[in-house]
């Protein structure tokens, strides 16, 4: 029977209520503040956004962060809340001053939303202003105002707006600050805005030379670059590149001070204005991957009234630098190909580095064309024959409606591969089983991809010979046992990753699936428990309990995995360090040659039987 639909099922939610019913339309993910994404981060930023405005417009040169526990404070030094307008701008939606253009020209925060998100979003929230020698105060819980100064009062405290916020746990679940990213956001900030000084507890982070300084600080003690960086900057533009031996392209990308980390318009626009103007430049048509191969950048935009993809604004959708103005990519061409042919004409050295980057790679293309040719009758005669992968029929590549759900599960062996292939959604999950352990493809070249059967088809499966942008899969997830054989296959599955296709970490695409470690239940329930510490709740909580301990995929039936792959699946993102320029140490220490340090490590790390039942009896 059809359920009624009378005019009472209709129902209109205040702003507050939207925006904690749907706080993913607002802040994207929740998260545990285990990820650069999760949106505790970005309410900090969205507080932290509102100082750099003002900054940019000339007011305050500082802004001070402090983070105890959960507890956030930020204080900036600009003109200050106009105080008969501060509960206005903490609780009602679309209030601000940047909706006048004159005023804030190239904000970021332009629809009046961000502040608000964090006030209805925290279970703590206080924002107070400083002006002229008067201040007001108000604070909240969950959105409602708890304590609010009804007149100013007088105060010796310098001009600014100072806003402290909790996240509120009702939303987020258990939650912690991870400070690496937060320095990661402001070492950003101060690299697109030089002058200005942001302190975290203290701790200073201060840029003179802007996205030169990013690149340095990211290049430092990793691929050295090929050619000095080439920093050019103008109205309303920075850039700032150079190029190394690695594979792929990597790019740190902003717009009016926001790291756009999907890219956008701005972004596509400078790698087409690299390929011109250096094909212009050295008259010759090379490829465009051969010119941009290794490629490390940096590009800042400033664009009149922004528009992003999502309220999160990691991907610029704008394609015109004003509502009535030159269009981005006309923009960006201009810029690029007057200011790097001039660059390129007074710095010969650099040219000829360039040039001879761009042959190299041209001639490795051309050689291994002969082994892909290979790989590729190869692939066919065994997609006939092998059945490592079991497809699914969403692609990211294609226009399924589910193309955002697919996701590849890689396996190891054909009993995790067996339970996971009964278990899935034929329609959004694939599975590819590996034979065992696949090769340490550390310090190898790029034909070891073609020539190892296994890599071929597993970038095969995944669409990704080429380039990134052909990606069949939206997640790629390893799923390996949780044993010592397992995280092995895992770090030989990310070294191939991070060695030829960095841009599938980079974008967000790959993770690592989490199952759990034990089962407990009685005949009335069942609890799957990850950690140890979920074990002994439910070993409180459970009457006479069977434990079940699961070392490998395969000894959790198909029934059963069908809990942990469907909604309630489990999924650790895998990222790039904050400083990307560590990777390549990373990899030397740990998959490189068998060096006495390496073993000094191990040894100093190593536990035995003995030890862990002494730790766990401790417990």
């Amino acid at each position: 029977m059809a359920a009624e639909y009378t005019e009472e099922h209709i129902r209109s939610l205040e702003p507050r209520e939207h925006i904690r019913l749907r706080p993913g339309m607002y802040i994207g993910k929740l998260g545990d503040g285990s990820a650069q994404d999760d949106g505790i981060y970005i309410l900090l930023k969205e507080v932290i956004d509102n100082c750099i405005d003002e900054f940019v417009m000339g007011n305050g040169k500082q802004i001070d962060i402090e983070i105890d526990d959960r507890f956030v404070r930020v204080r900036d030094y600009g003109r200050g809340i106009p105080l008969g307008k501060l509960k206005d701008c903490a609780s009602i939606i679309n209030t601000g001053a940047k909706y006048d253009s004159e005023a804030f020209k190239k904000s970021v925060g332009l629809n009046g939303v961000g502040i608000k998100a964090v006030n209805f979003l925290s279970d703590f929230f206080e924002i107070a202003a400083f002006r002229d020698k008067q201040t007001k105060g108000i604070s909240f819980g969950k959105g409602h105002i708890k304590d609010e100064m009804k007149r100013a009062a007088k105060t010796t405290e310098p001009n600014g707006t100072m806003v402290s916020f909790e996240p509120d746990e009702e939303i987020f679940g258990t939650f912690a600050w991870n400070l690496e990213y937060v320095e990661t956001m402001l070492r950003n900030y101060a690299y697109l805005n030089t002058g200005l000084t942001l302190t975290l507890n203290g701790k200073k982070f201060k840029s003179k030379n802007g996205l030169l300084d990013l690149l340095n600080e990211n290049l430092d003690g990793g691929e050295k670059p090929i050619y000095p960086i080439i920093h050019l900057s103008g109205k309303d533009i920075e850039v700032a590149f150079t190029h190394t031996e690695q594979s792929g392209e990597e790019y740190y990308s902003f717009v009016n001070g926001q790291h756009t980390t999907m890219g956008g318009t701005h972004l596509a626009a400078f790698r087409e204005a690299i390929v011109t103007t250096v094909r212009t430049h050295l008259k010759k048509q090379y490829d465009a991957t051969d010119i941009r191969g290794g490629i490390v950048a940096a590009v800042a935009v400033k664009v009149e009234d922004p528009v992003f993809e999502s309220q999160t604004k990691t991907k610029l959708g704008s394609t015109h630098m004003s509502p009535d103005g030159e269009t981005i990519r006309t923009f960006v061409g201009n810029f690029i190909g007057l200011q790097l042919d001039n660059h390129l004409h007074r710095n010969k050295d650099t040219t000829a580095a360039l040039t001879e980057k761009i042959q190299r790679s041209e001639h490795e293309r051309k050689e291994m064309k002969g082994i892909k040719k290979l790989a590729r009758e190869r692939a066919k005669v065994s997609k006939v024959h092998n059945k490592k992968l079991r497809d699914c029929r969403a692609h990211l590549n294609s226009k399924h409606k589910l193309a955002d759900e697919s996701t590849l599960f890689i396996t190891e062996g054909d009993s995790a591969s067996g339970s996971i292939t009964k278990a899935r959604n034929v329609d959004t999950q694939a599975v590819f089983s590996l034979r065992g352990k696949p090769l340490n493809s550390f310090g190898m070249t790029r034909k070891v991809v073609y020539q190892n059967e296994e890599f071929n088809l597993l970038q095969a499966a995944l669409g990704i010979e080429d380039d990134i942008e052909n990606l069949r899969y939206n997640k790629v997830v390893l799923a390996t046992d949780a044993d010592v054989d397992g995280m092995h296959i895992r770090l030989l599955a990310l070294t191939f990753f991070l060695q030829f296709f960095p841009d599938l970490i980079r974008e967000g695409h790959l993770y690592i699936l989490e199952t759990p470690l034990f089962r407990v239940r009685n005949k009335q329930e069942t609890r799957y428990c990850y950690t140890e510490e979920e074990r002994l709740q439910a070993l409180e909580e459970v009457k006479n309990p069977e434990i079940t301990r699961f070392k490998g995929l395969g000894e959790i039936s198909p029934d059963e995995f069908k809990f942990f792959i469907a909604e309630n699946i489990r999924l650790s993102p895998v990222e790039m360090p904050p400083k990307p320029k560590a990777i390549k140490d990373l990899l030397t220490f740990y998959m490189g040659k068998n060096t006495p340090q390496r073993q000094e490590f191990i040894i100093r790390n190593l536990k035995v039987e003995t030890d862990l039942i002494e730790e766990g009896d401790a417990a």
